[in-house]
């Protein structure tokens, strides 16, 4: 059995959306277990949950809203749903939490409950985008960290390296670090510096490097994992998410327009349908929070129950996969690559982790 710990007041939705996601996730797998966490009334019209061995409610006090600052989060609602979903990681009582509230306080609540793996200095939120093969490119960091140096952008690649071989199983998946052109000789000093890490990590088997690739290359397909930092990385989600909004709100206005565009809608109704679903965002909704001693992951923060659940589904595969046990093993791995431009003087050994 897989148990995830579900932060059910997050959101814009809140309970509206992730209880009915929990009772769709419970039909269509028969071996996980959930921890429902919330207020206690939020669960007394669903005897569906509340009637299920597979599943156990846990009582919170407080709710972190999704403006509230991160230090409120963190410091003064210590029996929100997000942080008691969180600490059940932490005890070992479910192997994955998912929650999709405020992304800030999150982030902040995992980094201070679960701590950071060895070797690795930030954590980084990774989904993937919608690429025109028909799958997705993983994308990190999204968002988690603006400035970012070169040894943090290698620790990304070697996080989305375990994530991509855990959640598909391709042994070897590639990885592009994402720059305003392919040669070698452009970028910023930061970027030319990760290409020469990544390089060296690649040439001893570490990392399946491809090389720089540009913005369109994400939705290509061009590479496995695109690695950024994660004022980039979040640009570049926000784009993805607008393409099916924009395809939708352009089917209605020609349909609302006049016979002639009626009609030229109709005939393109099929592909741009079929467009709109693959761009969906709820298809890919689910980002992993990489680097921390425990699965936690970001749903966003307008899901539906079909969003919801799909975060659901991320988090259940994630786990099954043993995503945590390879992303120790890869960093293991990778280690003298990831040693700070300091270690030497610490005696070869990292700083540990904040």
């Amino acid at each position: 059995m897989i148990t995830i710990a579900v932060d059910c007041m997050g959101g814009d939705v809140g309970p509206a959306a992730t209880l009915p996601a929990c009772a769709a996730f419970l039909s269509s797998h028969p071996q996980a277990q959930l921890v429902l966490v919330g207020l206690p009334g939020a669960f007394q019209n669903w005897p569906q949950l509340l009637n299920n061995v597979r599943c156990r409610v846990v009582p919170a006090s407080e709710v972190v809203a999704m403006d509230d600052p991160v230090e409120v989060a963190l410091r003064k609602k210590k029996d929100s749903s997000m942080r008691v979903a969180i600490q059940q990681v932490k005890s070992g009582a479910a192997q994955a939490a998912v929650s999709a509230g405020n992304t800030g306080a999150l982030m902040a609540i995992s980094r201070y409950v679960l701590k950071t793996l060895d070797g690795i200095d930030r954590p980084a939120i990774a989904s993937q985008l919608p690429n025109a093969r028909g799958g997705g490119t993983t994308v990190l960091d999204l968002g988690a960290n603006v400035d970012c140096t070169a040894e943090h952008l290698l620790q990304f690649a070697v996080m989305g390296s375990a994530l991509v071989v855990a959640i598909t199983g391709k042994a070897e998946p590639t990885v592009g670090l994402l720059n305003v052109g392919e040669e070698v000789i452009k970028g910023s000093e930061v970027i030319k510096k990760t290409g020469i890490l990544l390089r060296n990590a690649s040439n001893t088997g570490d990392l399946n490097f491809f090389g720089n690739v540009e913005g369109n290359d994400i939705f290509k397909g061009t590479t496995d994992i695109v690695v950024c930092d994660g004022f980039v990385g979040n640009v570049a989600l926000k784009t993805s998410e607008g393409l099916a909004a924009m395809v939708g709100t352009f089917l209605k206005q020609e349909f609302s327009r006049n016979i002639f565009t009626k009609f030229a809608a109709i005939i393109a109704y099929p592909v741009l349908s079929a467009f709109k679903k693959r761009v969906d965002y709820r298809r890919y909704n689910g980002a992993a929070l990489l680097g921390l001693r425990g699965l936690v992951f970001k749903s966003h923060g307008s899901a539906d129950e079909m969003a919801f659940e799909t975060a659901l589904n991320r988090a259940y595969d994630a786990a099954r996969n043993n995503l945590l046990d390879r992303v120790r093993l890869r960093i293991a791995s990778a280690a003298p690559f990831l040693l700070p431009p300091d270690a030497s003087a610490n005696g070869g050994a990292a700083p540990a982790p904040h």
